[in-house]
């Protein structure tokens, strides 16, 4: 139990952790690029966003693991997957049936040209 507690008390310093380092990051990039030109200001703006988004992300991550809250499921990705394996199921099937056909259309032919067909004769005898 208490190895247990320990463990938790870790997660929610190292969340902690995180989320003071991600803060720290993104007041650091804007304190920066907020002493540069106006000229470098449009690229630090989008290095700024992105930074700052990350640690947006990071913040809500932390807080969430701290709540004891899960991750949500990734829906979008799972969809695709899915749509992904109905076309790669679609594209093998097709492929099958059609070299199954092939198959016994050769067979049909091969025994076309070997059977023996027997003729009556009329004999006057």
């Amino acid at each position: 139990m208490f190895a247990r507690k320990n463990r938790a008390e870790r997660t929610a310093e190292e969340a902690w952790e995180h989320l003071s380092s991600a803060w720290t990051t993104a007041g650091d990039s804007a304190g920066k690029a907020g002493r540069k030109g106006r000229r470098l200001a449009a690229r630090a703006g989008d290095r700024v966003t992105s930074v700052t988004d990350e640690a947006v992300s990071r913040a809500a991550a932390a807080a969430d693991a701290l709540a004891g809250r899960r991750p949500a499921r990734p829906w979008a990705l799972i969809a695709g997957v899915g749509l992904f394996g109905v076309v790669v199921g679609w594209a093998v099937a097709s492929t099958a049936r059609a070299a199954i056909e092939r198959q016994a259309e050769n067979e049909e032919i091969e025994l076309a040209e070997t059977a023996v067909v027997v003729t009556p004769t009329y004999d006057d005898h």
